[in-house]
Formats: C-alpha cells, sequence, structure tokens
C-alpha cells in the first residue's frame, strides 16, 4: 500500500501522476479493483503515486459534503500536503463515487502540474446527477472523464461539457488466472456481494441436502483489513470455483439505478478466473461487445430459483464445461486485462503506450497460448475450437 508517494520504474521520469485515494478511503471493499488498476498503471507506465492522507469523517470533510449537496460552495477538505516534484504529461484521478470529487478538487496543486488530465469515476448513476451536481462542477477542468457506466456519458457529457467516454472495467487477468498450475475447483458455487433472495434459498437447499458447497457472504460489511490482499484472496477463491454468480450493477435497487443496466467488474473476474458464470444478462449494448463467445454467462433471471437445473445440465457435460472455463479465461487475458484499458485511456488523450504495457501484453498473449496448450481438448469439435482461439491470440495487437 503506497503511503506517501512512489515512483514505480526508479530509472524513468515519470509522465504520468496517479492521484490515489487509498490512504483517504483505503478499506472501502469496492474500492480494492480502483486500487489494483493504480498499481497496475503504476506497472505498465512511468508513473508515480501520490497518496495524501485525509480524514473524511473529520468536521472540515462532513462539512464540506454537506455544502456541496446543497450549493456551489468550493469548500475543500484538508488534505495532507505533499510536494509536487516536477512537471508530468498526464494527472490520474479515480473516484469510487461522486462524492470523492470533492478530494479531487483538492488536490490542484498536483493537476496543474500535469498537461493533461484524467478523471476515472466508478459509479455514477443517471438518477444521481441532479444531486451530486455541485460535486460534478469539479470535472470542468478535466480534459477527459472516462466513465465505467455506458448509459451515464451522454447525460454527463450534457451537464458538464467535457469530454465523456465509456471505457469498461477490468481485471488483472494474471492475478485471477488459474494457470499454469491450476488449483482444483473444490469450491462448487462462489457468491460475493448483492444476491438475489431466492437464488440463494434455491443454493441453500442444495446445501442443506450434501449436494455443493456454496461460499457466500454470511456478515454484513464493506471493509477490509488490507485491499492487496483482499484481492489475492477473492481471486485464489475464484479460481477454485466452479460455478460463479453474476449480476448487473445494483440489480436490487431500482430506486437509485432506475432504468440503466450496467456491466459490473464480478463479469470480467469471473471470465479470468475460468469460472462458469450464471446469472443476469446485462442488456445494455456493451455486454454484447465485451462478453461475445457462447457461454460467457449462463442466463438466470434475477429472483429465479432456478439454478440447480442449470447446475445440474451443465454437471453432465464436463467436457462443455473446460471448454468454457478455458475459452472465458482467455477471453480475459487477450482482451479484459487492465493493461487494454490503460491502452484506451492513453489513445483517448494521443498518448503512446510505453514499453512496458507492450511486455505486459507479451505475456498475456504467452499465458494465453499456454492456457490452450495445456487443457486436454476431446472431440473434433474442441479441437476446432481451440485452433481458432490460437488464430485469435495472435492477432492480438502489439
Amino acid at each position: 500500500m503506497v503511503s506517501d508517494t512512489s515512483m514505480a520504474t526508479q530509472s524513468h521520469k515519470p509522465r504520468t501522476l496517479i492521484f490515489s485515494q487509498r490512504n483517504i478511503f483505503g478499506k472501502a471493499l469496492f474500492r480494492c479493483a480502483l486500487f489494483e488498476f493504480e498499481d497496475i498503471i503504476s506497472q505498465i507506465d512511468h508513473a508515480e503515486i501520490v497518496a495524501p492522507r485525509a480524514d473524511p469523517l473529520a468536521f472540515r470533510s462532513q462539512l464540506a459534503n454537506r455544502l456541496a449537496f446543497h450549493a456551489p460552495i468550493a469548500l475543500k477538505p484538508s488534505l495532507e500536503k505533499l510536494p509536487v516534484k516536477g512537471q508530468y504529461d498526464l494527472f490520474l484521478a479515480i473516484c469510487g463515487s461522486p462524492r470523492d470529487l470533492l478530494m479531487v478538487d483538492a488536490a490542484k496543486p498536483w493537476r496543474e502540474a500535469c498537461k493533461t488530465s484524467i478523471c476515472l469515476i466508478d459509479e455514477l448513476w443517471v438518477t444521481q446527477m441532479d444531486n451530486h451536481r455541485h460535486f460534478l462542477r469539479a470535472l470542468q477542468d478535466f480534459d477527459l472523464v472516462v466513465m465505467y457506466y455506458s448509459q451515464s456519458v451522454d447525460a454527463l457529457h450534457k451537464l458538464t461539457g467535457r469530454k465523456c467516454v465509456f471505457v469498461p472495467p477490468g481485471v488483472d487477468s494474471i492475478l485471477f488466472c488459474p494457470y499454469p498450475t491450476p488449483p482444483r475447483r473444490v469450491v462448487d458455487v462462489f457468491s460475493v456481494g448483492r444476491r438475489s433472495a431466492i437464488t440463494h434459498q434455491a443454493l441453500l437447499r442444495m446445501t442443506d441436502e450434501n449436494k455443493i458447497f456454496y461460499l457466500h457472504d454470511s456478515i454484513a460489511g464493506d471493509q477490509c483489513m488490507n485491499p492487496v490482499e483482499h484481492r489475492a484472496l477473492y481471486a485464489n477463491i475464484a479460481k477454485r470455483s466452479r460455478y460463479f454468480i453474476v449480476n448487473p450493477g445494483l440489480i436490487d435497487r431500482p430506486e437509485t439505478r432506475g432504468t440503466q443496466i450496467e456491466v459490473g467488474n464480478r463479469y470480467f473476474e469471473g471470465a479470468a478466473a475460468g469460472t462458469i458464470m450464471i446469472g443476469e444478462l446485462p442488456a445494455n449494448g456493451e455486454f454484447e461487445r465485451l462478453f461475445d463467445w457462447p457461454g460467457s454467462v449462463y442466463h438466470l433471471p434475477y429472483n429465479s430459483s432456478e439454478i440447480e437445473a442449470i447446475i445440474n445440465e451443465l454437471d453432465s457435460q464436463p467436457e462443455k464445461q473446460e471448454s468454457i472455463r478455458q475459452t472465458n479465461i482467455v477471453q480475459a487475458l487477450t482482451r479484459h486485462d487492465w493493461a487494454y484499458r490503460w491502452e484506451a485511456i492513453l489513445k483517448h488523450v494521443g498518448l503512446e503506450p510505453l514499453p512496458e504495457l507492450l511486455k505486459r501484453k507479451e505475456h498475456l498473449k504467452s499465458l494465453a497460448e499456454s492456457v490452450l496448450l495445456k487443457s486436454s481438448p476431446g472431440e473434433e469439435q474442441r479441437k476446432d475450437t481451440t485452433r481458432r482461439e490460437s488464430e485469435d491470440i495472435s492477432t492480438v495487437r502489439r
């Protein structure tokens, strides 16, 4: 975990300055993937992470939050003052929610040391934009706003006038990949976060009948002890799981998401771990593009109790299961790693990827090829699929 500032590649002058909130909101579970992205960027770019400390529960911070909900008063929370070490090409701030923009707005000394500025926002629903309009004013100073929610892009552009683009979430597909030494899949069904009560009860009945080992959240909480350790544990459980429950973001909170359907992180993580994903298919256009291979997700309508039938059907087809797992892993390695997300962001601001990024892409390609070689095909159809996937890997751009 970064305490103050860090530079990933000491032998190179950093071109990217990452403003990280890991020393402010470092234990929030949903932010662990955001910090993972920051860490990957620091490995594949000449990047420096600045992570000042601040107390979000301090009186000034709470007052700034309350004021921002009601009036365009720019009271900034107190951030630890860390030195600006030089000039940079790019400033990147990754926000979990609109409220994080108060901290970002207080980081102007760092942003002003950069030629180009990018703000990435994880969770921002169209229904929230009016209530958060004063927070969103901070985006006026950014050259590019990157959003994980595709259906919020146009609305935010109209509200702020800034260039807004959709870039989907990603995953450290090397961390989640079960190869080169795949472990036994000892967890039958793995479910984390939001879930359907009806589907959950159906899985509990299967557990009571000693049909499956079902691993699920049993305590309520949104904090972790260590973000890096949490991601490693999560990845290790996922790649030891046969089936993985997935659903769109805030599927159980229509009062917040409205009519929006968004592709959450779980889909990328489940694919990278080689699980067979079961759940709701996000009908938003982007899902069909991002997960366009057969069997990527087995459709189970939200609040359905029919999951046992799906599991029984797939359990009777072991070769099909292996094919699905292999394809999911390969697709994650060749399309959904954080390296591809950073490459896409750089393209939007006209910066070239550095050799470290290209080296990671080569490693991802090599690992994908080893997955295809080490999996044992059965029928001729399976061999044909493997050959086609090998051809697909060869077309991955360097």
